[in-house]
């Protein structure tokens, strides 16, 4: 199977729970890491299908987590 044929849905962001963590917002982040409340809110809410390497480095060294903390693989 070529990775444009691997289906996401097994994939799920954690960011609301690592904001809530923090106790920081949505708001605090974009300011932080540059991009945009939307995208951002896309990702808290688990609906993104992709995510740049530069915005999840980004994201992962504001809120201090390993990309595991944030991204996760649930088994079916």
């Amino acid at each position: 199977m070529s990775p444009a044929e691997v289906d996401a849905r097994g994939v799920h962001c954690r960011l609301d729970v690592l904001l809530a963590e923090r106790g920081m917002t949505v708001a605090r982040l974009s300011e932080l890491v540059g991009v945009s409340v939307v995208n951002l809110s896309v990702l808290k809410n688990d609906r993104a299908k992709a995510i740049r390497f530069s915005t999840l480095i980004a994201i992962c060294e504001a809120l201090h987590c390993q990309i595991g903390d944030l991204l996760v693989l649930e088994a079916e």
